[in-house]
């Protein structure tokens, strides 16, 4: 086979634009016994792919493999379930994180603002003062309306203690008892 032939087919090798039919032209050649010097390290590459493609694995491969792959020391297994786990755990913090904050935001935007100094204005001030008084006094009525129900149960417990008529307290032994008209 012509050299310049090879070494066309060669640069279209190496450049991967080989058909079939060129690469086994190819392999041919180098496999062949008359193979020039300068070509000698190529010729070693053709002859180890036809040495690797005629090889295959033994029947035990599986095997063995599974085997040793069992037997390593230190290595580590990792389950997806445990991922699986982690993930929906940090989604949950997520959501909860989440929920802190909105809630958090909510409070600050529904919070009153901060009250604006009114001294400057009188009748502003006034009236900011009218407010908080109307309000003191809503409260305070409501206190003394609890107040008014504690009162009650006070007059009760009064009544229960006060002695039914016709009978008197014994001072020496704390004993009620009936009195001799």
């Amino acid at each position: 086979m012509d050299s310049k032939r090879i070494e066309e087919l060669l640069e279209k090798y190496w450049s991967a634009e080989t058909s079939l039919e060129e690469e086994q032209e190819l392999h041919q050649y180098f496999t062949s016994t008359a193979v020039p010097e300068n070509l000698k390290e190529t010729s070693a590459l053709f002859h180890y792919f036809g040495a690797e493609k005629n090889r295959s694995l033994n029947e035990k491969f599986d095997t063995v493999v599974t085997k040793q792959i069992r037997s390593r020391q230190g290595g580590k297994v990792v389950s997806l379930t445990n991922w699986f786990q982690m993930a929906r755990v940090a989604a949950g913090v997520a959501v909860i994180v989440a929920a802190v904050y909105m809630i958090g935001h909510e409070v600050r935007n529904s919070s009153p603002t901060e009250m604006t100094d009114t001294e400057s204005d009188p009748k502003l001030a006034f009236e900011e003062t009218k407010k908080a008084l109307l309000m003191i006094s809503k409260n305070f009525g409501k206190a003394q309306r609890e107040a008014s129900k504690i009162n009650l149960l006070n007059e009760a417990e009064k009544e229960i203690e006060r002695k039914p008529e016709g009978t008197e307290k014994d001072s020496s032994t704390d004993q009620t008892r009936p009195v001799k008209k």
